[in-house]
């Protein structure tokens, strides 16, 4: 496995930082926010020092029922080729559901959303990583992801289900210890168990990443410090295998330059105690009075512990409590269609599953979307003011994305327009300008920046 090193999320809003930070010997990028044509010049100069760049995506649902499109694997391989990454990343998730398989309408999640750990799911995720890894350039690892809820009638743990994994397709791993605290607290699973199952040597690299807890639900916000839990968790890790790299990811609320070193010191000090860890035991271990501290390290792969009644079928069509002569894509697609339709489109939510948490999930999503929204149309914001997020929410609650964030900027827009909103004459004027601007063919102003200095000044003027 190649040897990665300490690295950092590269993000626009400190790339000058990350260029200027001592020990980074790498950095993750997000596949889709980089064009391979015109590659930012801070990533370019990053290259040129010999820094390894990795592209990591969002978007490919490797999880969901439907086969991997091939678009997505097309667009991703070039990212691949552009960066000159010796690997590529993505995750264990479901983003979209509904379609042609279920014959019902497409929905978009707009983040990561998890797969049940049933034998269905497991089969269809196995088929999709194959389809994955034979149009990609190089060798394909997948993430662990943070999960909000739980799927009732899971077959397998997470660390059975991923060890199955890599042995049935050769995939590799990439291990977020945070998003493993994630799911200690909101699904009360144990981590030390799921790293006991991993098959470490397929490790490619560790995520390591903060957040926050609110009314017994974590929060893996990447938008907060490295919390004590997850350094824990690191060292665990690094007690049973030498990671080939750690990387710190933090996508929002960025602090100073130093913050960000400081947490990237607190990962390197927990990296090697669990190494001088790992010494001490093979040392006891080598003089006859111990077992070996990475004997185990392997093991925990047993039967299915779940119960056992058909996966995702019983999720789909609890009166059978069997499987049917449907595929496992099919079945697996009319349950995630039915879960997503509940969080994105306030559908009644299916039987089993916490009502709770599934309002927690699907007020994430919401949020989620507002905050995206808000950086891909900046202007929105500013025309709206301080009543944006609530406008948007509130038309995000059964309404679902269907077309990508910039569609669903447009669509929020028009929504607003055709209410008669905002009330403030100046703003809706502004807001329609925004929307005849971005709706037709071509753009009416080829000078967003501009556009947007002029949105604002009216904004100004218009102010007490």
């Amino acid at each position: 496995m190649r040897r990665l090193g300490t690295g950092i999320g590269w993000r626009p809003e400190i790339a000058d930082a990350v260029e200027r930070m001592p020990g980074i010997d790498w950095v993750e990028v997000v596949a889709e926010n980089v064009c391979p044509g015109h590659l930012p010049e801070s990533l370019l100069r990053l290259r040129e020092r010999g820094v390894t760049v990795i592209p990591h995506g969002v978007s490919l649902g490797l999880g969901g029922a439907d086969r991997p499109d091939e678009g997505r694997l097309a667009a991703l391989a070039e990212r691949v080729e552009a960066l000159g990454a010796p690997l590529v990343t993505e995750h264990i998730a479901f983003v979209r559901a509904g379609g042609s398989l279920t014959a019902s309408p497409l929905l978009e999640a707009g983040h990561l959303l998890p797969v049940p750990r049933t034998r269905d799911a497991l089969d269809v995720l196995c088929e999709n990583v194959r389809i994955a890894q034979d149009a990609l350039p190089v060798p394909l690892a997948l993430e662990n992801i943070a999960a909000l809820f739980s799927w009732p009638g899971e077959e397998l743990t997470e660390g059975e289900f991923l060890a199955e994994l890599v042995e049935r397709t050769g995939v590799r791993l990439l291990i977020d210890v945070a998003n493993l605290h994630t799911n200690h607290v909101n699904r009360g699973e144990d981590p030390a168990q799921a790293l006991a199952a991993l098959p470490l040597e397929a490790i490619a690299y560790v995520h390591v990443a903060g957040g926050f807890e609110r009314d017994g639900v974590w929060h893996d916000s990447h938008a907060h410090p490295v919390p004590p839990p997850v350094l824990a968790l690191l060292t665990e890790l690094a007690s049973r295998t030498n990671p080939p790299g750690v990387l710190l990811e933090r996508d929002e609320n960025f602090p100073e330059p130093e913050e960000l070193e400081g947490e990237l010191t607190a990962i390197r000090d927990a990296v090697r105690r669990g190494r001088t860890r790992a010494a001490g035991r093979t040392a006891v271990a080598a003089g006859g009075t111990g077992a070996g501290g990475t004997a185990t390290a392997g093991g925990g792969r047993g039967t299915a512990t779940g119960a056992g009644v058909g996966g995702v079928a019983v999720l789909a069509r609890p009166v059978t409590g069997v499987r049917t002569r449907e595929t496992p894509r099919e079945r697996l697609g009319v349950a995630q269609a039915a879960v997503l339709s509940a969080l994105v489109a306030g559908t009644p939510v299916p039987e089993g599953f916490d009502r709770v948490r599934m309002g927690v999930q699907a007020r994430a999503l919401a949020v989620k979307r507002a905050t995206v929204v808000a950086k891909v149309a900046p202007e929105l914001p500013v025309i709206l003011g301080t009543g944006y997020r609530s406008a948007f929410l509130e038309y995000a609650r059964e309404r679902p994305m269907s077309g990508g964030y910039r569609r669903d900027a447009l669509d929020f827009a028009g929504h607003l327009l055709g209410a008669g909103l905002p009330q403030d004459a100046v703003a809706r004027r502004d807001l329609r300008e925004w929307w005849l601007d971005r709706a037709g063919p071509a753009p009416r102003s080829r000078k967003p920046a501009a556009r947007l200095a002029r949105v604002a000044r009216r904004v100004l003027l218009r102010r007490p």
